[in-house]
């Protein structure tokens, strides 16, 4: 770990990055007036034949969180400009925005419109802020809604901008969609393909061989976009006997890397198995993702176990999306040491090159900045009071470095995760700590 400090911004330029908005850069004012003037440019990116526009009066009936089409996330900022998705996953966020139910995508703004919206959005940050496009609510590779998508990165590669770009797909890639991808000159753009190998159409109706199909197309046909296996969710007594492990460890061959996560239970979700009558996961609700340990022991065990040629599993999104890139993790994850205790080694070393603990100086007026304070800075992460989601995620992707809310503690070893199927103290097993350094080795 680098000394305290070393490497920040100074002071009043981290502060202005933050506070005032970030700078306009004139390579994006540049394209920005570009497309209002250009007719050919404004015509190509409105969208118009394709997805349509969400009514006036139906607008009325959509939650407003819905209606914010920027919303920053802890995997970046996530643009969300079209809402709707007939795949009808039980477990889909959607219903925690009262959205399920709206099957056909509808555009709450045009192309163009969104582009502008995200660029000179307060937060955003040229060449530093991640990217995730369409991952709320709907799928960005629906027929209707690629082309969006597409028009949307071009905008983006056309400013010049290296961002992450995150797009999380379950549906269909083909050879002429990778083609597209790989296009791009200047974004670096990870496909997350979507795969559960849930079986039970009545919470999953679409078939997970549809993803496999697609991340198997996307890794055969990747030249600068980067494929990652997005294992989700996993699940007790649905997807995780070892039929289902093995079957996700040999997909894993077809991409740069793995990662596997839990399911979110909240009370809409909840309500809905319970209207349909469906096994219902867990006893309990949660606000965090839920993930067992003796899960994770599991998905550990197969991989340290399966044969060689599989891709490096990583716990958190960030860590394969960057592993992927030959980059640190954007997310500054490497502090928290037993959550890369699965990294390769390689991977470890090149986040731990590029890891610096700010100085508390500079947190101090930066969370000030946004409107709240400082509790401590550690190696692991910084800890402050008073902020939202939105603004601990700024400043940790600002400063590549954890920011935890001191009222809602990161507990060892969960990984941020919920507390359901996680005993109150959780030492490391003698027999697990052998199973974990060796997952990644094969």
């Amino acid at each position: 770990m680098q000394q305290q400090g070393r490497g920040l911004l100074p002071r009043v330029e981290i502060v202005a990055r933050l506070i005032t908005c970030s700078s306009r850069f004139s390579t994006i004012r540049d394209h920005i007036a570009r497309y209002r003037l250009e007719g050919h440019d404004v015509t190509l990116h409105t969208g118009v034949g394709r997805v349509r526009p969400l009514a006036y009066h139906d607008r009325a009936a959509v939650d407003p969180a819905l209606l914010d089409v920027v919303e920053y996330r802890k995997s970046g900022l996530s643009l969300n400009w079209i809402i709707g998705c007939p795949l009808d996953c039980g477990y889909c966020v959607r219903h925690l925005f009262g959205n399920f139910a709206m099957k056909v995508p509808r555009a709450l703004t045009t192309d163009r419109a969104a582009f502008e919206l995200l660029v000179a959005h307060r937060f955003f940050q040229p060449h530093v802020t991640p990217i995730q496009l369409l991952n709320r609510a709907t799928d960005p590779m629906l027929p209707a809604v690629k082309p969006h998508l597409f028009t949307m990165l071009r905008m983006l590669d056309d400013a010049g901008l290296t961002n992450h770009v995150l797009i999380i797909t379950r549906w269909r890639v083909d050879a002429a969609d990778c083609a597209a991808l790989n296009a791009l000159q200047n974004l670096r753009v990870t496909l997350l393909v979507t795969y559960s190998g849930i079986d039970d159409d009545r919470i999953e109706p679409v078939d997970s061989q549809i993803a496999g199909a697609s991340l198997r197309t996307a890794h055969a046909h990747a030249g600068r976009l980067r494929v990652v296996l997005y294992w989700r969710p996993l699940v007790p007594g649905l997807n995780d006997t070892d039929a289902h492990l093995a079957a996700a460890m040999e997909l894993s061959r077809h991409a740069q890397a793995t990662v596997f996560t839990g399911l979110f239970f909240r009370d809409e979700i909840r309500a809905y198995y319970r209207d349909h009558g469906l096994p219902e996961p867990y006893e309990h609700t949660a606000r965090r993702k839920v993930f067992p340990e003796h899960l994770e022991q599991r998905v550990l065990a197969a991989a340290a176990a399966r044969m060689p040629g599989g891709s490096p599993v990583f716990r958190k999104t960030s860590c394969a999306v960057s592993y992927a890139h030959g980059l640190p993790d954007y997310n500054g994850h490497v502090g928290i040491r037993e959550l890369c205790d699965i990294c390769p080694t390689a991977q470890l070393a090149r986040c731990t090159d590029a890891a610096t603990v700010p100085a508390a100086a500079d947190v101090a007026v930066m969370a000030a900045g946004l409107g709240g304070a400082l509790v401590e800075v550690a190696d692991r992460a910084v800890i402050v009071s008073g902020l939202d989601e939105q603004r601990r995620y700024l400043m940790q992707h600002t400063l590549r470095h954890q920011v935890h809310d001191i009222a809602k503690p990161h507990h060892p070893r969960r990984h941020g995760r919920a507390d359901l199927g996680w005993p109150t103290a959780t030492p490391i097993p003698a027999a697990e700590t052998a199973t974990v350094q060796e997952v990644n080795t094969r």
